[in-house]
């Protein structure tokens, strides 16, 4: 990071301080998803009864974010400098970026090989932060070789600005998984309907309603539910098999299944 900032200001180059700025968020987001891991892993409590598993979850929102407006502001210093393009030093600012690039893919290989890059949206949020970098780095190096080849100075704003759109596209993907868990939406993974149905098929069940299915953090899943059973039922069967079935069949462990008869009677729910 502190090379490329030097660097792009030694050599006059928008796509090396770009990418540097791209770094300095880079290493806030890995920060930022270490102390999420460290605090995900502390036990819950009578006042976070969830313990502090949505900490990956603000901290992936936080890191897209910062993609983003990282990106806007690239993308805006790139449109001024379209009209009067400086002259950059071609040789060194591959040099320099070519470095960068060997960091950012050894960084990528680390969090690939060790971390969940796929489930885990914490760790996945500061993979795609390294992957943009790594992309910057390419774009700065593209950027000098057709400065040098053909002296072509626009290329650097012109290579900066795919860059930052390609960082901004990876960050919305982010931020819209991040959101949807926020708002309590059913996983990605889990089709409500497909629940609903498959628990109205167990034996003795007249009527399922009730029915919520969220995610606590990445790779935890809650379901609740009530379940209403004929007069005579077994309610302790009716409630094992559901248990086993929102388990086995759809992977959610942490499930609240409440069983009711036609005596049962409550208010209106408002969701």
């Amino acid at each position: 990071m502190v090379l490329e900032f030097v660097g792009g200001l030694v050599t006059n180059s928008l796509a090396l301080l770009s990418d540097s700025g791209h770094m300095l968020s880079d290493v806030s987001a890995l920060v930022l998803s270490l102390v999420a891991v460290w605090f995900a892993a502390r036990p819950a409590s009578a006042v976070r009864t969830f313990g502090f598993h949505r900490f990956e979850i603000l901290a992936a929102l936080f890191n897209g974010i910062t993609l983003v407006v990282i990106s806007v502001f690239i993308i805006w210093e790139a449109i001024g400098r379209l009209f009067d393009p400086p002259s950059v030093a071609s040789g060194s600012m591959m040099l320099i970026a070519a470095i960068g690039l060997l960091a950012n893919l050894a960084s990528a290989w680390a969090l690939l090989r060790k971390g969940d890059v796929h489930n885990n949206l914490n760790v996945r949020s500061a993979y795609l932060h390294v992957l943009g970098d790594a992309l910057g780095s390419v774009g700065a190096v593209l950027a000098g070789l057709l400065i040098y080849l053909f002296d072509w100075n626009i290329a650097d704003p012109i290579i900066s600005m795919v860059v930052a759109l390609l960082i901004v596209k990876s960050a919305w993907s982010v931020l819209k998984h991040t959101v949807h868990i926020l708002m309590e939406g059913t996983p990605v993974n889990v089709d409500e309907k497909e629940v609903r149905a498959a628990l109205g098929e167990i034996g003795g069940v007249v009527d399922v309603h009730d029915l919520h299915i969220w995610t606590i953090t990445s790779g935890l899943d809650s379901l609740s539910c009530h379940l209403q059973v004929a007069d005579g039922t077994d309610c302790q069967g009716v409630l094992q098999a559901a248990i086993k079935l929102i388990e086995e069949r759809f992977g959610i462990q942490h499930s609240t299944v409440q069983v009711e008869s036609s005596r049962i009677r409550h208010m209106e729910l408002r969701v």
